[in-house]
């Protein structure tokens, strides 16, 4: 490539803080539930990198074609990624797109084609890098890239932004159905690749009660990695629902209480899975246990039955029964419209 930033390029970062901050010198914009994407245009050449510098290009390929057909022959954007469903953005229908089969992906694409919402310009049409310029300045050329470039196109969108912290916690009130939280960043900061100064994030952070209906060994280890999760459905069974690991204390003692317990029914609804693209451990190997202990639980997002990432053990509940544990506590009402932002 020509261009003066060319992939792998570390995409600046936001540091996660307990409340949105207020002042003249922040800009707030919503913190989409998406892949992360840098998205490279020179010439007839397009390329798709991850916020960790992995090639997304194979994955996207109608986010190829809509930025090939741009009229701009050059720029460097950084946005999001993300499945619409209906006014909602789908994690799952994301995540399928990492599937090492071609052919999957094309028929993936013509059935939920992905979207690029774009946040922030790096190189502009002229092909000049703009990261040592504040953010205010580069803010306004990307405003003007997408009233010449994008307005009226499917397939990208500008994100919306404000500098009223006001709206911007209206916004967060608004989490859920593909929003994630808020992001502020400061009008006069460049672009700092790789690091996590002058941009922050408040992401809504929830607890749930959990039946331990299982768990794994730690890798090479006599001892508890992992402690399956589980949350009672209307159907009266117990379904799996993701996994914590940050556990403290004594792993020992931990492993003999569970141990005593394995010899249960464990999952009776969704159970997990076999090994996975996902990890490289056999993920297979797991003990069910009689239903007896509680755990409380923080996760970030609840989705398609189960915990986005791995949940964050709080404390163990001796006073809660497991049959309290139900879906009812994660299931909520999306209170966003997510796609009538942009």
């Amino acid at each position: 490539m020509t261009l003066p930033l060319a992939p792998p390029y570390a995409p600046m970062e936001a540091l996660l803080v307990d409340e949105i901050p207020e002042g003249e010198n922040w800009q707030y914009e919503p913190k989409w539930d998406g892949f992360r994407c840098l998205a490279f245009r020179d010439g007839k050449k397009v390329e798709l990198q991850s916020k960790s510098g992995q090639p997304l290009t194979r994955y996207f390929p109608e986010v190829v074609a809509t930025l090939a057909a741009l009229k701009a022959s050059k720029f460097v954007l950084d946005g999001e990624i993300v499945v619409p469903v209906g006014d909602r953005l789908s994690f799952d229908d994301l995540l399928l797109r990492i599937h090492p089969a071609e052919s999957r992906i094309r028929k993936l694409a013509l059935a939920s084609p992905a979207s690029l919402i774009v946040f922030d310009l790096l190189v502009d049409v002229d092909g000049a890098s703009i990261v040592d310029r504040p953010l205010k300045d580069r803010r306004k050329k990307l405003e003007a890239f997408a009233r010449k470039f994008v307005k009226g196109r499917k397939g990208i969108f500008l994100s919306p932004m404000t500098r009223d912290a006001k709206r911007a916690k209206e916004w967060f009130r608004m989490v859920g159905g593909g929003l994630d939280g808020v992001v502020a960043k400061a009008l006069d900061l460049e672009y700092r690749s790789g690091e996590r100064s002058g941009m922050q994030k408040v992401k809504s952070l929830r607890t749930a009660d959990c039946v331990v209906g299982g768990f794994r060994y730690g890798s090479g280890s006599k001892d508890v990695g992992s402690l399956l999760l589980g949350l009672y459905g209307e159907d009266g069974k117990l379904h799996h629902v993701g996994f914590t690991s940050g556990l403290k204390g004594d792993r020992r003692e931990l492993t003999k209480t569970l141990e005593k317990l394995v010899g249960g029914a464990g999952f009776t609804g969704r159970a997990p899975g076999g090994p996975s693209r996902w990890s490289t451990e056999r993920t297979g190997e797991w003990k069910p246990l009689k239903t007896k202990l509680v755990v409380e639980v923080r996760y970030d997002y609840f989705s398609g039955g189960r915990f986005r990432h791995g949940t964050k053990l709080l404390r163990f509940r001796p006073d809660k029964s497991p049959k309290q544990c139900t879906l009812k506590q994660v299931e909520t009402e999306s209170r966003s419209a997510s796609l009538a932002l942009l």
